[in-house]
């Protein structure tokens, strides 16, 4: 069968890429057309465009950006109808996402949805359009399933594709000696993000609270799909790059602090203490906080659906409060053993399912009925 996905940044790249190969388990004559990043590309196929042209931060920054994304639809269209696939897979990126699956449910293309866009955060109204426009939705995390419920949309619950990641992983026994690490002091991780608007909004900030922390060394996790001159003027000499060695970093970490997205979660399942930090421009934060319906930002907080970690937004997110924070989660036994006993909560009611698998599983299984 012939396969058409569309993911728009990062996360959904590797997420993508895993389903990509399991797809290729349950049909063998699988075909792959997408938008995409490295690790999709590496499974195989044609890529049309990479993620990194498409990866926006913000309301406003999204907004301004409209015609940038107008061209890039009218691009997918045009290709869609050529290739005509038997499937659209789309993963979250939902801005740009829904607006595919409009066009192609139109065509009579089947749509399904893998990782759902984030419509209980903000706009919840759009899950009338979901039902409308997407044949099968598979979501990440248990409570999308009990969401979609109140809306009477059955979807898959498949399972945390970062859980299963998270729990595979084998640590690098070498790891401080391959980086040139000094292994006598532990090591506050720090996850500034993966997109370049992201990272100038949040790393100074991370990295400006040394003099208190000079027992520590501050491990910056560099991500490969930036120009690693980039990252140059950050470091210093308490303060360190190393590139696309999250997870290893994380298994060797003392406490984080970590830019709100899907590396909060990954941190939780590291059982690494952590800090959350995020802020945006001055805009789009003032939209945000007018439409957004949840409580946290933070993956860990909405799946405990309590303060498991602090979350340091906007205008908290300062050097004082960092202080304070980091300070916690390196140095008060009861605050961390109270944040573990909550990532335990988190593992509890994730799972692991083989999410990847069991995805692709169900969706041969859908396309043969």
């Amino acid at each position: 069968m012939k396969y058409y996905l569309i993911a728009g940044e990062r996360s959904g790249d590797f997420h993508a890429a895993s389903l990509m190969s399991e797809l290729q388990q349950q049909d063998p004559q699988a075909e792959f057309r997408f938008w995409g990043g490295d690790q999709m590309q590496a499974v195989g196929g044609t890529q049309v465009r990479h993620y990194q042209e498409m990866a926006i931060m913000g309301f406003w920054e999204a907004a301004t950006s409209l015609l940038k994304f107008r061209g890039y639809l009218k691009q997918v269209q045009q290709d869609l109808l050529q290739y005509k696939p038997d499937v659209l897979i789309l993963v979250d990126y939902a801005g740009f996402n829904l607006r595919v699956a409009k066009f192609a449910k139109a065509q009579g293309i089947k749509v399904f949805y893998y990782i759902s866009p984030k419509i209980w955060a903000w706009n919840q109204s759009r899950v009338h359009t979901v039902k409308k426009l997407v044949d099968k939705m598979f979501v990440i995390l248990p409570f999308e399933k009990e969401f979609y419920q109140r809306f009477g949309y059955d979807v898959d619950y498949i399972g945390n594709p970062i859980a299963d990641s998270v729990a595979e992983h084998q640590a690098s026994p070498d790891f401080y000696q391959r980086n040139h690490l000094d292994p006598k002091r532990p090591i506050i991780a720090v996850l500034p993000g993966s997109r370049k608007q992201e990272i100038e909004e949040m790393l100074y900030e991370m990295t400006a609270i040394i003099p208190p922390f000079l027992d520590y060394q501050f491990i910056v996790a560099g991500v490969d799909n930036l120009d690693p001159n980039y990252y140059a003027h950050f470091e210093r000499n308490n303060v360190r790059i190393i590139f696309d060695q999250t997870y290893d970093l994380l298994a060797h970490a003392k406490a984080a602090l970590v830019t709100s997205g899907t590396a909060t979660l990954e941190t939780a399942l590291f059982d690494v203490p952590q800090v959350v930090c995020y802020r945006t421009s001055a805009v789009s934060y003032a939209i945000g906080k007018a439409v957004i319906k949840v409580p946290y930002i933070s993956l860990v907080n909405l799946i405990a659906d309590k303060e498991v970690v602090k979350e340091l937004i906007q205008g908290d997110f300062n050097s004082r409060n960092l202080v304070t924070e980091l300070k916690k989660v390196t140095a008060d036994e009861a605050f961390i053993a109270q944040q573990k006993a909550g990532y335990a909560e988190i593992r509890e009611k994730l799972g692991q399912q083989n999410s990847a698998e069991k995805a692709a599983k169900l969706m041969v299984g859908y396309l043969k009925k």
